[in-house]
């Protein structure tokens, strides 16, 4: 019920809004409640009428008694059993059709008692309640109030917008009423606050972000509305949220309030305006967020008022910014960290805890990281802009430390050193920003390494988190700084950038091992449990870029000697990506052979990858470059690749600790990725032979497939019939090859087949067209044959994998049954096409006479084979099947044969099917039923 009214609201909405999209949500919103109350009240409904019935049931079996069938009561008076206390509600008449049947606690010869039809009750009944939902919905839990007045926002918004159209009456009208709205909701929940809290607080919240909405819409609509009035008078409304606020002690009031504030400029993005109004007003919000911190510490307010300024912030400079905006922007980010910082301080000063008073972490990073990244990109384009940012926060946090370590320097203990350790880490920041980053961000990276040794030696948590966060910078800093044009080899920033900061992360995993030692405060304790397990975060971050310089290597180009002239790659673009992938497999089975010697566990995960680097490789160089494998130097690095993949395979599959279930699905990746290299490979043939036009290269991929199928059939298929004398991988993975990678070669081999049946006209050149004896029918025949040892081999393993018992069944035979039958016809069409001159096209080819006078002919002596056979082997349901295929000719013969085809023809196709039939009659009479007819058709 609720997804129909859903249904049915969303479309009254959309209609009514003009088949806007907000009328098909709104609508589809309150439809879904209404379904939901109306739900409820069928519900209680049947419950109040089926509970006198459950409660004799109940008392009936306590008893040893069967339960009555309502629907099939005795013809005869049951015999009342033993009496049993009954609740009262039981005695009540029944008033449902559940009464027709004579209760088996009293006589049947009661009198009737005079009910209410059970339609007309059910239904009053159920219109009462559901009036009675719809009050509840309207006036009941807090939650459903919060949605209500919610989508009354966004109504009054939409109203807002509208409102600087043209209308029925006046924008100042319509601006009036929506302030008279959010008056009255503002004053009735204040009115309920004390008897019902929850229901007047969230008036009071949607009535003072109503009021805001229409403060910023007359300032954006009225061209007479002064500005400086519409602030005066926000101000007003901020201060008075926040007296309410205060006066409740309503952290859910604040939040409301605020995150309808915030939201009014979002609602109202597309109603223009002059930005600086848009910071003045955010920037009173966050005042009075910063005034009411100093009374209460409601960390959701801080929170909501950060996430909205900094993200309007950051949106509109990404989307917006223009370099005549920058002194108003610049006040705006100064003003926004300064009171998110002050935020920050007034929480911690009001948070007291066991070992010093809590800090707000988002509030103490938040305003560093967000701040400075939208004031480098502020000041990008001056010199040493972004070092003179880095010192200005510096300063700013720095400066924070010192003035709290002077005056709270017990109970502000830990903020004291969060807050040294960001100033610090700006101060860090400021020298290569202004030197150049390029060439800093390794040392940043060793700089990291470094602290984190020193926290380790020391047993301090702070140094070593300092450490993890300035190789994190340092990472991203070389990421945005990345260029590979440099014209010496391995002494360049891209490739030492990378290799220092893997360098560095490599180690400290290498530290993160086992746990370290620390302080024993709660904070390092916390601490702790988080830095154990960055262990293996920081290895894969390590290779990662380890990886990433010997790309960087491969991708590098030389400075060009004409000026103006684009770089010069070292290494051919279209090789690139080989290069880059045997430099990661490479560095997985270094990884592995150190995961080896030190029995670490984590050094085996990059040879789980070498697979993933492989299939990118081929995508990336052999599909979208049009490289061959075979080609030269390819298949050099393509064979190395391979080998070391093949070793670590094996490695893994002794010794790595993962899953077997992950190393089988390796080995069948492997297999489905040399279908691949296999098809390469042959279309290589084909090219240096310029066979493109022809059907050689059309069943490349096709032939691909039926041999990897056919090996598969041969080996893993072997395997899995004699347990001894296995080798790896079909020690192991003998299921794996066999069956799932089997399965979908399997699909591609009769899917290519029929495909390639119905679409390929067989051209042979340079050799001319031979039917059967061609590449086309020769691949049918041969995937055909492929696809029927496979499935008897798995039908023969010991044990049968799950799921390979449907291959004997009729489903599997008549798919193959059906793939030999489009196999068949297709030669025969393509002998019309080459031998009698039909042409290749379906059409044509359907209505010519003679092709039709060959299938009626064909599907006869089919049937006529299919009979025979099946009256020897004594097969009734493969009788029956060659029985539908003669009657299908027959059909054929009188709808299409009898009305198309000409005389010489006709008489050829009637008389060939009919002298054929005879034969069948004759030799293959119907055989008697089989008593296994799901092996008819084998």
């Amino acid at each position: 019920m609720i997804v129909w009214m859903a249904i049915a609201g969303a479309l009254a909405g959309w209609l009514a809004a003009g088949l806007d999209s907000y009328g098909f949500f709104l609508g589809g919103l309150c439809g879904a409640f209404v379904g939901w109350g109306f739900r409820s009240a069928v519900r209680a409904e049947v419950t109040r009428a089926t509970a006198p019935l459950q409660d004799q049931i109940a008392a009936l079996i306590a008893n040893g008694v069967a339960a009555p069938d309502p629907f099939f009561a005795p013809a005869a008076p049951v015999p009342a059993p033993t009496p049993v206390a009954v609740p009262a509600r039981a005695q009540t008449p029944q008033t449902d059709s559940w009464s027709a049947a004579p209760s088996p606690r009293q006589p049947a010869a009661r009198e009737p008692v005079t009910t209410t039809p059970p339609e007309s009750g059910i239904v009053a009944t159920t219109i009462a309640a559901g009036i009675a939902a719809a009050k509840g919905w309207l006036l009941g839990g807090n939650t459903i109030v919060r949605v209500g007045l919610v989508i009354l926002f966004v109504g009054l918004s939409f109203l807002a917008s509208y409102a600087a159209a043209a209308g029925l009456f006046p924008v100042e009208a319509r601006l009036a009423l929506i302030v008279a709205a959010g008056i009255a909701l503002l004053g009735f929940g204040f009115r309920t606050r004390t008897d019902r809290p929850g229901f007047g607080l969230a008036l009071q919240g949607a009535g003072i972000a109503t009021i805001y909405l229409t403060l910023f819409a007359a300032v954006r609509l009225l061209d007479g509305f002064p500005v400086a009035a519409a602030f005066a008078l926000m101000i007003v409304v901020c201060a008075l949220g926040c007296a309410l606020a205060l006066l409740q002690r309503s952290q859910a009031l604040a939040t409301t309030a605020f995150a309808g504030g915030f939201a009014v400029p979002v609602l109202l993005a597309g109603a223009g305006g002059n930005i600086v109004g848009v910071f003045v007003y955010y920037t009173i919000l966050n005042a009075a967020i910063l005034f009411i911190a100093q009374r209460q510490a409601w960390r959701v307010l801080n929170l909501i008022g950060f996430f909205a300024t900094f993200g309007m912030a950051t949106l509109w400079g990404t989307t917006s910014y223009q370099p005549g905006d920058y002194a108003a922007a610049q006040g705006f980010l100064i003003v926004s960290v300064l009171i998110y910082v002050a935020t920050a301080v007034l929480y911690t000063r009001a948070t007291p805890g066991r070992l010093g008073n809590v800090v707000d972490t988002t509030l103490l990073f938040g305003p560093a990281l967000a701040g400075f990244g939208l004031q480098v990109g502020l000041v990008s384009d001056r010199p040493f802009g972004s070092a003179f940012a880095a010192l200005g926060f510096a300063a700013l946090y720095l400066g924070v430390a010192m003035w709290t370590m002077r005056y709270r320097k017990d109970t502000f203990r830990v903020m004291n050193e969060t807050m040294l350790a960001i100033g610090i880490g700006f101060v860090t920041l400021a020298v290569p920003l202004a030197l150049g980053a390029r060439w800093t961000s390794s040392a940043w990276a060793l700089e990291g390494a470094g602290a984190f040794w020193v926290g380790m030696r020391q047993a301090r948590w702070m140094p070593r988190l300092f450490g993890l966060l300035l190789q994190v910078v340092a990472a991203l800093v070389y990421i945005a700084t990345f260029d590979t044009t440099a014209a010496v080899p391995l002494a360049n920033p891209a490739f030492l950038g990378a290799m220092l900061i893997a360098l560095a992360a490599l180690a400290t995993a290498w530290w993160l091992r086992e746990p370290l030692p620390h302080s024993g405060s709660r904070m390092a304790q916390s601490y702790q449990r988080v830095e154990h397990a960055l262990a293996a975060p920081a290895f894969l971050f390590g290779f990662a870029f380890w990886c990433a310089a010997w790309a960087a290597e491969a991708i590098r180009a030389v400075p060009s000697l004409r000026a103006g002239a684009l770089p010069v790659p070292v290494i051919d673009p279209a090789l690139q990506p080989v290069v880059v992938m045997l430099a990661a497999v490479a560095s997985a089975w270094l990884a592995q052979m150190l995961g080896q010697r030190r029995r670490w566990a984590v050094a085996f995960w990059p040879s789980y990858a070498a697979l993933p680097a492989l299939t990118l490789a081929f995508a990336i160089g052999v599909i979208g470059f049009g490289r061959n494998i075979l080609s030269m130097p390819d298949w050099l690095m393509w064979g190395a690749a391979i080998a070391l993949h093949l070793r670590m395979l094996f490695v893994n599959d002794r010794e790595a600790p993962a899953p077997r279930e992950m190393l089988a699905a390796t080995h069948v990746g492997g297999v489905l990725l040399g279908v691949a290299m296999l098809a390469d490979a042959l279309w290589l043939g084909i090219d240096r032979a310029g066979l493109w036009r022809t059907a050689w290269a059309e069943v490349v991929f096709l032939v691909a497939s039926i041999a990897v199928l056919l090996a598969l059939t041969l080996t893993a298929g072997r395997a899995m019939r004699h347990a001894a004398d296995k080798r790896w991988p079909l020690d192991r993975h003998a299921t794996a090859y066999g069956w799932v990678a089997a399965i979908p070669i399997a699909v591609l081999v009769y899917g290519g087949a029929l495909l390639t049946g119905l679409l390929s006209s067989g051209v042979a050149a340079p050799l001319p067209y031979v039917p059967v004896l061609n590449p086309v029918d020769l691949s049918l025949g041969l995937s055909l044959a492929t696809l029927e040892a496979w499935r008897r081999t798995m039908l023969a393993a010991v044990p049968v994998p799950p799921g390979a018992a449907k291959l004997g069944g009729t489903g599997a035979l008549a798919a193959l049954a059906g793939l030999a039958f489009v196999i068949v016809n297709t030669v025969w069409l393509r002998i019309a096409h080459h031998w009698l001159g039909v042409p290749w096209s379906i059409d044509l080819l359907l209505d010519s006479v003679v092709v039709q006078t060959g299938l009626a002919i064909l599907w006869t002596v089919l049937a006529l084979t299919l009979m025979v056979v099946a009256h020897r082997r004594v097969r009734r349901t493969l009788w029956l099947v060659g029985a539908g295929l003669l009657a299908l000719t027959v059909l054929k013969l009188l709808l299409i044969d009898l009305n198309a085809a000409g005389g010489g023809a006709r008489i050829i196709a009637f008389m060939g099917v009919g002298v054929l039939m005879l034969v069948v009659g004759y030799l293959a009479p119907l055989p008697p039923k089989d008593s296994h007819p799901a092996e008819a058709l084998a």
